[in-house]
């Protein structure tokens, strides 16, 4: 078992930063791939970026490649997404999750792959 709690959300202006956190608890959080999601009203979920149980390999959606930058921190059971040059389109709900699924290329993407979420928070990025 494991828990995720997102935090760091809130309003922000165009091309500001943010900085998320999630803080896992359980044994097991080097063993999981991490990965940020988010969803804005009306549309699916959508992949934003992973990283690897170890730290080694991080994935982005093209939306925020360049821009966002996943991290994981071990000893504080903690994984980061540093998100810069926000833009209007990048506002929704973001939730981190966890997978045990092995590390790929891609890695996994579909909501479907990961098994704890947490309960989101809320980015809004103004014009």
């Amino acid at each position: 078992q494991v828990q995720l709690v997102e935090s760091g959300g809130g309003l922000v202006q165009a091309g500001g930063s943010l900085r998320l956190s999630c803080a896992t608890s359980g044994r097991t959080f080097s063993s999981y791939v991490m990965g940020w999601f988010r969803q804005a009203p009306g549309k699916e979920r959508d992949f934003v970026a992973a990283i690897s149980a170890n730290g080694g390999s991080v994935y982005y959606a093209p939306s925020v490649k360049g821009r966002f930058t996943i991290s994981r921190d071990t000893a504080k059971n903690t994984v980061y997404l540093q998100m810069n040059s926000l833009k209007p389109e990048d506002t929704a709900v973001y939730y981190c999750a966890a997978s045990i699924t092995g590390w790929d290329i891609p890695p996994p993407r579909n909501p479907l792959q990961y098994t704890y979420w947490g309960q989101g928070t809320e980015v809004t990025v103004s014009s």
